[in-house]
């Protein structure tokens, strides 16, 4: 196929994926010092800890949720103002809010906002960041330290508990296998399978 050819369609599937927000925060000497969090329209999502890792955490956000986060972007004019508070106050990571459409984008950057709609955008984000991070820490245990899943599955509840969390149903295929896998210590087994049913009571019904 000619180059000619090539290029519209991939022009055309890009558009085709819609809008999309990106968010970043880079804090050096936190952990993570950087991370960045997408979001489609459709509600796909993924997560980085570093700007060029080709294998993000994939993970889905579901629908009420999606609408709410784009609401909030529009909320604040698809970051087409600024968002910094003129109050000064201690550095706590440089933000940056982006929204691309096609070839449309527009963005900010800032420390701290007083702004309402983007101190909700920021905590949607952050919320998606760290479930992500609970996500990984929980199959890296899954994986390599047996002995850490009880404390893994620990932080999990209590972020789940504290309304840290969010697309929660990506959990649920570790959280199945350490509660049916007799490797796992009894005890990491049964508060799997508490957190897998608490998770699926939050989830809609089917019809």
């Amino acid at each position: 196929m000619k180059w000619f050819l090539i290029l519209p369609l991939a022009s055309a599937l890009l558009a085709a994926d819609g809008p999309r927000l990106f968010y970043s925060r880079s804090f050096p000497g936190s952990t993570p010092a950087y991370l960045q969090v997408t979001l489609a329209t459709s509600g796909d999502a993924d997560y980085r800890e570093a700007a060029d890792d080709d294998q993000p955490l994939k993970f889905h956000v579901n629908e009420s949720d999606t609408r709410e986060v784009f609401g909030l972007a529009e909320k604040l004019e698809y970051f087409k103002r600024p968002l910094e508070s003129p109050v000064k106050v201690a550095f706590m990571g440089t933000k940056l809010l982006r929204y691309e459409n096609g070839a449309q984008k527009s963005e900010v950057k800032f420390n701290y906002s007083e702004d309402a709609a983007a101190k909700a955008l920021q905590d949607w984000f952050e919320r998606m960041a760290e479930s992500a991070e609970h996500r990984i820490a929980l199959e890296r245990a899954a994986k390599y330290d047996r002995l850490g899943v009880v404390k893994a599955l620990i932080l999990l509840e209590s972020a789940l508990d504290r309304k840290r969390l969010v697309a929660l149903d990506q959990y649920l295929p570790t959280l199945d296998r350490i509660a049916s896998n007799e490797n796992f210590m009894h005890t990491a087994r049964a508060r799997a399978a508490e957190i897998a049913e608490a998770i699926r009571k939050t989830q809609p019904t089917q019809p």
